[in-house]
């Protein structure tokens, strides 16, 4: 397993689609359209929430490279992903367009997800579960989802064929991208592909013809792949009344050497993802982000579920030391089934210590980021109580957030 912290998705957007094109009026659907914004876009967004995502390669059609590329060059200033990116051609097969995308990725990069942009549902979570498994030493990982039907084996067609065989549905599985590989193993099995003549659909054939260990991860349900022309009713607005909404949050840290006999483990700083270098440590059963902590409170007051403790208890040992960020998208992944759109955070920190001004804009861009907003519709502030109360004596640290939006109505 490479050892290199870096991990980028590779997002093919390269497909013919032929069994929609009739049904698109020859239009391929990676750029159709949903909530105005390309296909392939969301899946970059999602992407780009996830903070162990360091960049994305985009794959495109030869003959589209440098309008695809204009394209993703508008889309990222008008909302930035925060990521660096790129775009490459793709190839003739699936396997020819990810190989080229594999060949455009850092010499920094040890791990790579590759996902179908037909699939534009997929969650910050399942993006966060794969690379959690990898960063755990697993060389491939895929998400799947149970088969509920019974599966049989046809021999002659589906019009008049005969059934060979009932297959095990306990064995079985429905697979999903986007799939995890370590980088290194993946680009031997490709490499092998193109010597031996290997024809597949997905990398994670490429590595179970190669001799590699292949993992499973809960994959999703919403996590659908455009196909089919019925497919295409998924990407149809429906006209829903919508409320305004506004939800409160509110979160404290103590630091470790204010404190004597903690029961908690300290914590380095790190708000809003960002580590904060020289700050005193916090004691946190998470990553004690509590500027994520305070966010994640105000969406769900937007949702009326309740708070961060009944979701994740600090006596749930799945928990400990998680990154807060994961937190923030499992509430978020909530969030897109209740109906609720976020359009604006106002964020504040409040402490003696550390000095935050110099973290500001990174904060916000990060946390811009996660919530797949504009950093525009985000603001950051840091402010001391003047000496005052247990962050005056720089005994600790508090966030409060405030977060506005758009909710469905039930």
């Amino acid at each position: 397993m490479t050892f290199s912290s870096h991990t980028w998705a590779v997002l093919l957007a390269a497909g013919s689609g032929t069994r929609l094109a009739d049904a698109c009026g020859g239009r391929r659907k990676q750029f159709l359209e949903f909530q105005d914004l390309p296909l392939f876009w969301h899946s970059a967004r999602t992407f780009a929430r996830v903070t162990a995502i360091k960049g994305l390669v985009f794959v495109f059609p030869p003959e589209e490279i440098e309008a695809c590329a204009a394209q993703v060059r508008a889309l990222d200033a008008a909302n930035s992903l925060g990521l660096p990116w790129l775009a490459v051609a793709g190839g003739t097969r699936r396997q020819d367009s990810v190989r080229n995308g594999l060949a455009a990725l850092p010499h920094d990069c040890g791990r790579v997800l590759v996902h179908d942009s037909a699939r534009p549902f997929m969650s910050a979570s399942l993006v966060q579960r794969i690379c959690v498994a990898l960063e755990a030493g697993a060389q491939s990982v895929i998400p799947a989802l149970a088969v509920t039907d019974t599966i049989k084996r046809v021999s002659g067609g589906l019009d008049g064929g005969r059934v060979a065989a009932t297959l095990l549905r306990e064995e079985l599985a429905a697979v999903q991208t986007p799939q995890g590989f370590d980088l290194a193993l993946l680009r031997q099995a490709h490499e092998r592909a193109e010597t031996e003549d290997w024809q597949v659909t997905d990398d994670a054939s490429l590595m179970e013809l190669a001799g590699s260990e292949v993992r499973v991860v809960p994959g999703e349900a919403c996590n659908v792949k455009i196909t089919n022309p019925e497919d295409l009713r998924l990407l149809e607005e429906q006209a829903m009344p919508e409320v305004s909404v506004t939800g409160f949050g509110y979160d404290v840290h103590r630091y470790a050497q204010a404190t004597e006999n903690p029961k908690q483990p300290a914590r380095p700083m790190v708000l809003g993802t960002v580590p904060i270098p020289g700050a005193p440590e916090v004691l946190a059963h998470s990553d004690g982000d509590v500027l994520l902590h305070a966010l994640t409170d105000a969406v769900l007051g937007c949702l009326g579920k309740g708070d961060i403790g009944t979701h994740f208890p600090d006596t749930d040992k799945a928990w400990d030391n998680a990154a807060s960020s994961l937190l923030l998208s499992e509430v978020l992944l909530l969030a897109q089934r209740e109906g609720l759109r976020l359009m604006h955070v106002d964020l504040t920190v409040i402490a003696q210590v550390p000095k935050l001004a110099p973290h500001r804009e990174d904060i916000r861009k990060s946390v811009a980021n996660l919530l797949g907003l504009s950093a525009a519709m985000v603001n950051v502030k840091a402010t001391t109580e003047e000496g005052l109360g247990f962050t005056g004596r720089k005994e600790g640290i508090k966030a409060v957030a405030l977060v506005t939006g758009l909710r469905q109505l039930p």
